[in-house]
């Protein structure tokens, strides 16, 4: 019962998007507690992550290596990229590079289990790329739009490690000394985390009801393609890499589905409301092609390939 609601999540953030669009009275008040919500997500995140998971890394460590570079040079330039080409506003352009620059969303790790991909891989690039986020998201931005608007670099690096880093670690913590209790609510976890997720998602809406019509649009234009290019470019760059199909999917899905739900948390708080459609949009938007393209390759017949070189 649990999985078929958080399963469901796509059709959860647009319901609860629409209402917030058309009654934002009941969603702007939380606006205090975009970052705490976004801190319970990274705690959940924390939780189910096991010592093995950055183990994992220096066993696959050429994929993991060609994951990151996805990550956090291709991403936040073709978001820079593609807000050019688009004219968009200086506070879409901030937004999109947020989103750009943040790490590999939670959402990836389902999304490669129903892909049929390496879990275990998948797991430990988010793991991986959060932990580098935590000081390459604020030197991108400040890189990407520094000429433009002001960017406090070292704010903003404090702020993630509070929102991110700590609960992450503390996460891990609760995990170690205590994985039988974990256990026990596992399988709630991601519900949590889904709900945190949709009362964000819905509280941007509300803040940008009155302009939303206006920029939503565009901006979702942009959102499509950013996240079309994540995920073609990570499943292209692995097959000439000759990985094997599993590791493919992985690292497109790894590098298309963003941690959106930061990149909006930090836009709110360091920016303007804004700044945070992007990653409002994104956050719905790599949910269903990700969900659309996990069904995809989890029904498709794989044919007889050559034999693949090895991720590490």
């Amino acid at each position: 019962m649990l999985d078929r609601i958080t399963q469901l999540f796509p059709v959860w953030a647009v319901a609860f998007s629409a209402l917030a669009f058309f009654q934002p009275t009941l969603f702007v008040d939380l606006k205090s507690q975009i970052v705490p919500l976004l801190t319970i997500i990274m705690l959940a995140m924390g939780v189910t992550l096991a010592p093995r998971d950055f183990a994992n890394v220096v066993k696959k460590k050429a994929a993991v290596g060609i994951g990151v570079v996805l990550q956090f040079v291709i991403m936040p330039l073709a978001a820079l990229l593609i807000s050019y080409l688009l004219d968009l506003s200086t506070e879409l352009t901030v937004g999109m590079v947020l989103v750009g620059s943040v790490a590999g969303g939670t959402a990836s790790n389902v999304m490669a289990f129903l892909a049929k991909g390496d879990v275990a891989l998948s797991i430990s690039m988010t793991a991986l790329s959060t932990l580098i986020g935590v000081v390459l998201t604020p030197l991108l931005v400040a890189l990407l739009v520094g000429q433009t608007v002001d960017v406090p670099v070292g704010a903003m690096l404090l702020s993630l490690v509070k929102i991110v880093l700590l609960p992450v670690a503390i996460g891990l913590l609760i995990n170690t000394l205590a994985r039988k209790q974990v256990e026990k609510i596992h399988a709630v976890l991601p519900l949590i985390s889904m709900v945190a997720i949709v009362l964000i998602i819905a509280t941007v809406v509300a803040l940008n009801a009155d302009n939303l019509s206006k920029i939503g649009p565009l901006a979702a234009v942009a959102v499509v393609l950013h996240n079309s290019i994540g995920l073609i470019a990570g499943y292209l760059c692995c097959r000439l890499m000759r990985f094997d199909r599993a590791v493919c999917r992985t690292v497109a899905l790894e590098v298309g589905l963003q941690n959106s739900g930061l990149a909006t948390a930090l836009a709110m708080k360091f920016f303007t409301p804004a700044s945070a459609v992007p990653g409002t949009i994104f956050s719905v938007w790599h949910n269903i092609s990700g969900s659309l393209l996990a069904g995809y390759w989890a029904k498709r017949q794989d044919t007889p390939e050559k034999p693949a070189r090895s991720a590490a």
